[in-house]
């Protein structure tokens, strides 16, 4: 079999790609970022890393008696938008603990790309998390709630189920992507 450069270099492309390309959600999640129920809220990602052009978001709970399965609130949501507000009429769910956000694919809703934290939402009337809660891409939502900021990034690892630095869990083997377009570029060398 003989190797091209250009598909050499189209699979060292596609191997350093997959190491930096990562979906992540910053926002709600974790003890600290919680929502208002009956109120707007706002999810954010990190879309200036993300590998998917739009996706479609859900709220899932990890307790049947509260949700039995994850309930879409925007159908497609294009990544370049950042974050978005939610409005009380998208998201009308009771107070509870065990939220989650998932960021899925817009033809199958159950590949899921990436699910936040663990999030609370609150009763109306109850104050919003403080602005220095939400974490930026480059400080956790530990440090935030704390206010300490490391002020560098991590590298995303290829791990299918590890836990990103605010606390999102990859759902993606990014591994398993950069080795099928790896070989895809020496099948077509």
């Amino acid at each position: 079999m003989k190797f091209s450069a250009a598909a050499l270099s189209a699979t060292l492309a596609a191997l350093v790609g997959s190491t930096v390309a990562q979906l992540d959600i910053i926002s709600p999640g974790g003890p600290n970022l919680w929502w208002v129920a009956d109120s707007d809220n706002v999810v954010s990602w990190t879309c200036k890393t993300s590998p998917y052009p739009a996706f479609i978001i859900l709220i899932a709970n990890s307790d049947p008696k509260v949700l039995v399965a994850p309930q879409a609130v925007i159908a497609q949501q294009n990544n370049f938008d950042c974050s978005k507000l939610v409005s009380k009429d998208q998201v009308n769910m009771l107070p509870a603990t065990g939220y989650t956000i998932q960021l899925a694919n817009i033809f199958n809703q159950t590949d899921v790309y990436v699910e936040s934290q663990p999030f609370e939402i609150k009763a109306l009337g109850s104050p919003y998390p403080a602005s220095s809660a939400t974490p930026t891409n480059s400080q956790s939502a530990t440090d935030a709630a704390s206010g300490t900021a490391t002020g560098t990034g991590t590298a995303a690892s290829g791990s299918a189920t590890g836990t990103q630095p605010n606390g999102a869990r990859s759902l993606i083997p990014t591994s398993l992507a950069a080795a099928g377009l790896a070989a895809l570029g020496l099948a077509f060398a």
